[in-house]
């Protein structure tokens, strides 16, 4: 059985920096790509970032470039992404998933206060 579990999310300060965790199980972080997606209230669930298999390929969405990074440690089988200079824009429930599979994550809650 895959599980997906989020974890870090919070209220911050616009500018402030959080750092949310994904932690995987019944799957392997070293074999799948994982991705990051968000919703806002009244929108619909965006890509936010993606980090291959292999590690050496990550791609972003142009509004987080700069700001965010996804990382990931194979041994924990875990999932990262580091948010940096947060805007009231990033604010929405974010949730991990497994590539090209119907296993997400249940969502953790990121407030950036402006």
């Amino acid at each position: 059985q895959v599980q997906l579990v989020e974890s870090g999310g919070g209220l911050v300060q616009a500018g402030g920096s959080l750092r949310l965790s994904c932690a995987v199980s019944g799957a392997s972080v070293s074999s799948d790509a994982v991705d990051w997606y968000r919703e806002a209230p009244g929108k619909e669930r965006e890509f936010v970032a993606s980090i291959w298999n292999n590690g050496d390929r990550t791609i972003y969405r142009d509004s987080v470039k700069g700001r965010f990074t996804v990382s990931k440690d194979n041994a924990k089988n875990t999932v990262y992404l580091q948010m940096n200079n947060l805007e009231p824009g990033d604010t929405g429930v974010y949730y991990c998933h497994i590539g090209g599979s119907p296993y997400w994550g249940q969502g953790t809650q990121v407030t950036v206060s402006s």
